[in-house]
């Protein structure tokens, strides 16, 4: 965990807001581990309101947890990579639309410019830690598509409702911090998917 002391990661959050409790813990965890941590969130972390936050509650959050401003714009977003402030960029939760968008080159939210301007200047790493009910249906084209692009990581996915939800994968944030420590060393952490 020595390797995370100091380290500058860029901590971009989407709208699968079931997973906030755990993205929560992992953020604080990180900072306990001596990361600094600079905050992004998607047009949908900032408006929208349902069963499990509130907007307002994760911009509290992240005002309190960390020492750098929240960047919430595309503009903001789109000078990460000439900036070169980040040592690796770490999308927790990834929902299918972000993925979607940013494999197939649509940089129109803060958090896909962030992942397209952090690539394009640097040769670092870029963790997705996704959150996705269609992952093993339409979704899987992307995951392929960038599991097989340098620098992006995939923290390793579990199937959470096998009966119900047939084609949903979630990161398991237990790995996580595993994931960004064979990143940092350009190695795919494996295995990717679980039961």
């Amino acid at each position: 965990m020595e390797i995370l002391k100091g380290l500058k990661i860029g901590y971009a959050l989407t709208g699968s807001f079931c997973t906030f409790d755990e993205t929560f813990k992992l953020m604080k965890k990180l900072i306990e581990l001596g990361a600094e941590i600079f905050p992004i969130i998607s047009s949908s972390v900032q408006t929208i309101k349902n069963r499990f936050i509130v907007p307002e509650k994760t911009i509290e959050f992240l005002q309190s947890k960390t020492k750098n401003p929240i960047i919430k714009t595309i503009e903001g977003a789109e000078s990460i990579g000439p900036k070169n402030i980040l040592d690796i960029l770490l999308v927790a939760p990834c929902t299918s639309n972000t993925l979607g968008k940013f494999s197939n080159g649509i940089n129109d939210t803060p958090v896909t410019m962030a992942m397209k301007s952090f690539l394009r200047c640097q040769n670092k790493p870029l963790v997705i830690a996704l959150s996705s009910n269609d992952a093993l249906g339409l979704t899987l084209q992307n995951i392929s598509k960038l599991l097989n692009t340098k620098n992006i990581y995939f923290a390793p996915m579990k199937q959470d409702d096998i009966v119900k939800k047939p084609n949903s994968l979630v990161a398991d944030y237990s790995k996580i911090i595993k994931t960004i420590e064979c990143a940092l060393k350009q190695t795919q952490i494996r295995p990717i998917i679980t039961i």
